[in-house]
C-alpha cells in the first residue's frame, strides 16, 4: 500500500544501497568496493568476513547522528491516565475526565532542562486513544473535555456520531483559548532550547467498535464472578463498563482498502486554500480506516508541529488475543514520515532509534549500533526484525553476522527508556528514585552507547510534582559537575575536543603523556561514529609506579563508553589498546573525570 507521491525522499534520506540491475554488476556487488550507507542489503554470495565488512561500512545518517548527540531525552507521560490513576486505559473514559486546573509546561521544561536532558517528548496519543491536541479526526479529545468548555459543547456532542471533526470545529470558542497541550509542551521546549519528540501509540482503545467492548465486559465480567485476576487492560475495562468507547469504531474492523488522499480534508478546513496552492504536500494511500485516521493524524503532526525531531511509536496491538487486531501499515507509515521530515528518527523504524529490551535502564555491557535484521526495514516495526527480538543479550555480534537470515544491516542505536517513578504516569502513591539512581542509570545507559529516555510524568495539578524536580536537580547537577573538566587536557587534541569527527587512528595503541599527574575514576572513550562503529575489544592502561596496569577492559565502545572504577586513580601516561575491530578503528573521545560529591 505504497505512497503514490513523494517516495523518492524517503528513499534518498536513508542511503539505501540498492541490489544491483545486471549480472556484471550483481558480480561487483559481490566482490566490489563496499560503499558506506545506513541500511545496505546481505546478499547470497556475501561471505561471512565481508558481511562483517559490510557491518563496519554502515553509518548513521544525519538526523541519527545529530540523536546520538542528544544523551538525554525526557519522556512526558500525561494523559487521562493522569486523572484516572491507571497505567493503561480503556478508551471508555468520558473526556471530562480530563480537568488540570493549569498546564504548566514551562515549569515542565525548568525541571527537565535542571537534569541536564537536551530532547523532551510527549504522549500526543497513548493506548486509550485520548488525543492532547486539536485533531480533526476524532472528538476524543482535549477540544472535547473540560479543559476547552466551548460554548458549542451541546452541538459537538449530538454530531459526535457522525462527524469526527464536530469538536475539532468548536476549538475557536474555547475558553482556553489555548487548548492545546502539544503546543503548549512544544513552544515551552523550544523556548529552553530543548529539541522535541511526540509519542502517537498505534494501538487506540477509543477505536475499538462498541460490539467488541461490550463483548469485553461480558468475558471480563465472567472472569471477576469466577473470582480470577484481570489483567491491567481488562481491570480498566471492568471500571468503565458502563461507558463505551469514545471514537468512531475504526480499530480492526476489517473495513475495505480504498484509495484516500491525505491529508484528509473535513468540513471548514483551515488547509484546504494551502493544498490548492501547493503550500503543504499531498499523498495519495491505499488504505483501510484506521491506518488512514493514523496517517491523517501523523500529517497534523508533522506539518502544524515540527520540527520533530524524534517521533515514538510501539507495535502495540492488545487486544490481538482476545479476537481483533488492526493491520499497520508500517511501510506506509514510514514512507510519510520520511517525506514529510527526513531527519526525524523514529522510534523502531528505518534508520531510526531502537528499544534497549527492557524498561529498566540497563543497556548492553556489548551495545552494537549496526544491527543485522532479517527483512527490510523499511517495511516493519524494526522490533519484529532483530535475531531473537529487541530483548535478546546479542544483536550484533560477528555470530549473529553471520545468521543465514540476515537480509539487511542497519544503523540502529539503542534507547534505553525507563520511569523516574515506578509506574509511566504520576501515581500520588509513589515515589521518585533519588538522584544517585538516576546517576547510575546514565553510567548504565548513556555510558553503554545508548541514550537515556527518562520518563518523568507531571501530576493532575498540571505541574511536575518537587520530589521529582529536587531528583532530576541533583542528578542534571551530579552529571554536570562531574563532566565540567575533561581531566585529560593535554591528551591528543584530536580527543579531546569534544568534537566527534576530529579523531586518533587506533591501528596501533594511543600513548597519552599529560603535562602533569591527575587523579579521575572515571574514563570515557568514544569512536568517530561517522566512520562506522569498529571496535570489538579493547583496554586503557595506564603507568603507576613505573609498571603499566589496566585500568578498564571494554568490548564495544560506540559513540560513549563510560567506565567507573572502584577507586581513584592518579597518573599521567596512559595508553589506550584495541585488541579487535572490524576495521580500522578512530577515537573520537578519551576522558577523565573525577566523579563530583
Amino acid at each position: 500500500m505504497p505512497i503514490r507521491a513523494l517516495v523518492f525522499v524517503a528513499v534518498a534520506a536513508l542511503s539505501v544501497a540498492l541490489p544491483a540491475s545486471s549480472p556484471a554488476a550483481a558480480a561487483d556487488a559481490c566482490s566490489g568496493p563496499i560503499r558506506p550507507a545506513t541500511i545496505m542489503t546481505v546478499r547470497t554470495c556475501d561471505s561471512p568476513s565481508r558481511i562483517v565488512a559490510k557491518a563496519a561500512a554502515v553509518v548513521p545518517r544525519k538526523g541519527q547522528l545529530a540523536w546520538q548527540q542528544r544523551p538525554v531525552t525526557a519522556f512526558t507521560h500525561f494523559g487521562m491516565n493522569t486523572f484516572t490513576d491507571r497505567e493503561w486505559g480503556s478508551g471508555a473514559e468520558k473526556e471530562a475526565v480530563f480537568d488540570p486546573p493549569v498546564v504548566d509546561t514551562a515549569q515542565w521544561m525548568r525541571s527537565l532542562k535542571a537534569a541536564g536532558v537536551t530532547q523532551v517528548m510527549l504522549t500526543a496519543k497513548h493506548h486509550d486513544g485520548f488525543v492532547l491536541y486539536p485533531t480533526r479526526y476524532t472528538n476524543h479529545s482535549v477540544v472535547a473535555s473540560p479543559w476547552c468548555a466551548a460554548p458549542a459543547r451541546d452541538t459537538a456532542e449530538a454530531d459526535r456520531a457522525q462527524d469526527p471533526s464536530a469538536y475539532w470545529q468548536t476549538r475557536a470558542e474555547c475558553v482556553n483559548p489555548r487548548t492545546d497541550v502539544l503546543r503548549d509542551y512544544v513552544e515551552s521546549a523550544r523556548a529552553a532550547g530543548l529539541k522535541v519528540g511526540v509519542y502517537l501509540s498505534p494501538a487506540d482503545g477509543a477505536e475499538l467498535p462498541k460490539q467488541f467492548f461490550a463483548d469485553e465486559v461480558r468475558r471480563i465480567e465472567a472472569k471477576v464472578a469466577a473470582g480470577q485476576p484481570l489483567s491491567i487492560e481488562e481491570q480498566a475495562t471492568y471500571e468503565d463498563r458502563a461507558s463505551a468507547p469514545q471514537g468512531q469504531g475504526r480499530y480492526g474492523t476489517g473495513s475495505a482498502v480504498t484509495r484516500r488522499t491525505i491529508p484528509t480534508l473535513v468540513p471548514h478546513d483551515d488547509r484546504a486554500a494551502a493544498l490548492a496552492a501547493g503550500k503543504l504536500p499531498e499523498f495519495t494511500v491505499d488504505e483501510d480506516d484506521y491506518n488512514a485516521y493514523y496517517l491523517n493524524q501523523l500529517y497534523e503532526l508533522f506539518t502544524q508541529y515540527g520540527p520533530i525531531d524524534e517521533l515514538w511509536l510501539d507495535g502495540a496491538n492488545p487486544w490481538r488475543d482476545h479476537g481483533i487486531s488492526e493491520t499497520y501499515d508500517f511501510t506506509t507509515w514510514f514512507e510519510l514520515i520520511h517525506a514529510l521530515s527526513p531527519d526525524t528518527v523514529t522510534f523502531a523504524g528505518p534508520a531510526g532509534v531502537r528499544w534497549v529490551g527492557n524498561e529498566a535502564g540497563q543497556a548492553r555491557e556489548t551495545e552494537w549500533s549496526p544491527l543485522p535484521t532479517t527483512g527490510d526495514p523499511n517495511t516493519a516495526h524494526n522490533e519484529e526484525l532483530f535475531l531473537g527480538g529487541a530483548t535478546a543479550a546479542d544483536l550484533g555480534s560477528r555470530e549473529k553476522l553471520a545468521d543465514p537470515s540476515v537480509r539487511y544491516l542497519q544503523w540502529a542505536p539503542a534507547e534505553s527508556d525507563v520511569s523516574i517513578r515506578p509506574g509511566w504516569f504520576f501515581h500520588p502513591s509513589e515515589q521518585p528514585k533519588s538522584a544517585a539512581q538516576l546517576v547510575d542509570l546514565y553510567r548504565r545507559t548513556v555510558g553503554r552507547n545508548s541514550s537515556l529516555l527518562l520518563n518523568v510524568p507531571p501530576g493532575p495539578d498540571g505541574r511536575i510534582a518537587p520530589a521529582d524536580t529536587a531528583a532530576l536537580a541533583g542528578f542534571g547537577g551530579a552529571i554536570a559537575r562531574t563532566e565540567a573538566r575533561n581531566l585529560a587536557v593535554g591528551a591528543p587534541r584530536a580527543v579531546t575536543d569534544s568534537s566527534l569527527t576530529t579523531a586518533e587512528r587506533l591501528d596501533r595503541p594511543l600513548d597519552v603523556r599529560l603535562p602533569r599527574p591527575v587523579t579521575f575514576d572515571q574514563i570515557r572513550l568514544g569512536e568517530d561514529i561517522t566512520r562506522g562503529q569498529h571496535v570489538e575489544g579493547a583496554y586503557v592502561q595506564a603507568e603507576i609506579g613505573g609498571t603499566w596496569q589496566t585500568l578498564a577492559t571494554v568490548t564495544t565502545i560506540g559513540y560513549t563508553r563510560l567506565v567507573t572504577l572502584p577507586a581513584p586513580v592518579t597518573a599521567s601516561h596512559f595508553r589506550v589498546v584495541v585488541t579487535q575491530s572490524r576495521a580500522t578503528p578512530y577515537l573520537a573521545t578519551f576522558a577523565l573525570y573525577r566523579t563530583a560529591v
